[in-house]
């Protein structure tokens, strides 16, 4: 791979030699980019620019495409770190949708404070909170710096945390009505929107009624995501539940990782994407993501039924400390809970993959495993890493079948989002954090041949610009920002290895954001270039 030597920033660049992948979904074509000021100034054939006025970066053999965008991420915590979260940007992607899945790390409230902090310690390493409201904690963020540009959602969970902890109760209309205060907050202050995960406490508690209440805040061009209330046996009424949401509060909705969990569900993808079409025709402003892989990943709570998780951390661990507790989780997990989808019954103990732990004792085994070595049956070795990680772990789920992500990914308008558990923690966590866009390539359009390579890129670049109204970006066209991403279509890929997951990509020769080149040759050169964006108008 040839190395750009030199450095990019303000002055005229004229990148010559490539192949451009416009991000409209049309069949690549040669063309030569000239960016000016951090913007694209011109796409022209080859040679109509000339060569001789500028300095030049030679993109012979090279697909030249604008910066990938990540629908779904929760590096909310990346601006904190003291060490750079480069996972995406070394996948070309130069733009991330944060607060996914009902987790921001704003709004907080005092009364609240100590119990949400705990909390997101299950899936964020530890931090201190100097902030409060969704102004002080972009503020925060904005002085650390991003190294990938920020589009951030504000999550219904943390909303929900803010205003009435985590107890399994429904909001009274004062506290609806102080959630609702916030979340306008959060969109006023720059919020590309609202996220739901409603899977996870607290907001596995609520309503389809209390949702619809937040969203009619979002107005007709707000948008609603959602990881939904199930991904298994109740797939279709979770859709159902998602459309409503967006019908009944006139807003947008975007589905966040759609899939069909467990094997006794494979197959049944085509049937969601027919009621997920249907809404579309009725008029719903409705759109998905998924990420290329057979494998899930998140908190090891989230294996326990809703009962279990209320309350907060102290509460949980009691729980899992008392005999008679575990005897009736026993049983939860054998029996089910009706309108509970399993995490259990999709994997197996020998599907779930310990990833992460606040010791990183654990990480790289199945329950399964763990089990046979400490000579206990599976549910005590669950019990016992919960109990002495004191609920700090993350697992991967080998769930789904690999003919429903191909399925899903073919589908009109669905985009890629890594859905990597944030950065911070260590341990083994499932490889999509460092490979999700490389691989799309390699497995779906070079391998698979699923979509045409400028139909994927479309898919990763001017489509979720336009569902998530990311401004300026998304496009090879001039007057767009130069958030580019140059890469070998030959050799593009990320090595899939769940329990060795820590390795760089290849194929991705630079990349460039406003016009200043930020990874050369698989190495980040920094400083922290990207920002915190606002949505378009």
């Amino acid at each position: 791979m040839r190395r750009v030597v030199a450095e990019i920033g303000s002055a005229p660049l004229l990148i010559r030699g490539g192949t451009v992948a416009d991000g409209t979904g049309a069949t690549p074509a040669p063309a030569d980019v000239l960016v000016r000021g951090g913007r694209i100034a011109a796409v022209e054939p080859p040679g109509v620019i000339p060569a001789g006025q500028f300095p030049t970066v030679d993109a012979t053999g090279l697909v030249v495409a604008p910066g990938f965008i990540d629908v779904h991420s929760h590096a909310d915590n990346a601006p904190l770190l003291d060490s750079d979260d480069t996972t995406k940007i070394l996948q070309g992607v130069t733009t991330e949708v944060v607060g996914n899945c009902g987790f921001s790390l704003a709004p907080t409230r005092v009364d609240s404070a100590a119990e949400f902090a705990s909390f997101t310690q299950r899936i964020f390493p530890a931090m201190e909170f100097t902030w409060s409201d969704w102004a002080e904690f972009t503020g925060v963020a904005d002085a650390r710096g991003y190294v990938t540009n920020c589009a951030p959602l504000v999550g219904h969970g943390t909303l929900r945390i803010a205003v009435s902890g985590m107890a399994d109760r429904t909001p009274d209309a004062g506290e609806l009505e102080l959630m609702g205060r916030e979340l306008e907050r959060a969109l006023e202050g720059g919020a590309f929107g609202m996220s739901s995960g409603l899977v996870y406490p607290p907001a596995v508690f609520s309503e389809t009624a209390e949702l619809v209440a937040l969203a009619r805040r979002l107005g007709p061009d707000g948008l609603y995501t959602t990881h939904m209330r199930g991904e298994g046996a109740s797939l279709l009424s979770s859709i159902a539940e998602a459309v409503e949401i967006g019908t009944e509060g006139g807003c947008r909705v975007h589905i966040s990782h759609l899939k069909s969990n467990g094997r006794a569900q494979w197959g049944r993808m085509p049937d969601a994407l027919s009621r997920i079409a249907a809404a579309a025709d009725a008029g719903l402003s409705i759109t998905k993501d998924i990420y290329p892989y057979t494998a899930g990943s998140t908190m090891l709570t989230a294996l326990l039924p809703p009962p279990f998780l209320a309350d907060g951390d102290a509460a949980v661990l009691a729980r899992l400390e008392s005999a008679e507790q575990r005897r009736r989780l026993a049983a939860v997990l054998e029996s089910g809970l009706p309108g509970w989808d399993s995490h259990l019954d999709a994997a197996g103990w020998d599907g779930i993959l310990v990833s992460t732990t606040a010791s990183h004792r654990y990480e790289g085994r199945t329950i399964a495993e763990i089990a046979r070595t400490l000579d206990e049956p599976p549910l005590d070795a669950f019990v016992r890493v919960l109990r002495e990680e004191e609920l700090r772990a993350s697992m991967v789920l080998f769930s789904m079948d690999e003919r429903d992500v191909r399925t899903a990914f073919a589908d009109t308008d669905t985009m890629v989002g890594s859905d990597g558990l944030p950065p911070g923690s260590g341990g083994k966590p499932h490889p999509r954090v460092f490979g999700t866009f490389p691989r799309v390539f390699a497995e779906y359009v070079r391998k698979e041949e699923v979509l045409p390579l400028g139909e994927a890129v479309r898919r990763v670049t001017s489509l979720p610009a336009r569902v998530f109204r990311i401004p300026g970006r998304g496009l090879v066209r001039s007057g767009y920002v130069a958030d580019l991403v140059a890469f070998d279509p030959a050799t593009i890929d990320h090595e899939c290895d769940y329990r060795d997951p820590v390795r760089t990509p290849t194929g991705i020769s630079w990349v460039m954001q406003d016009g200043h080149l930020v990874v050369d040759h698989q190495s980040y050169l920094g400083p922290r270039r990207g920002r915190r964006l606002t949505p378009a108008s």
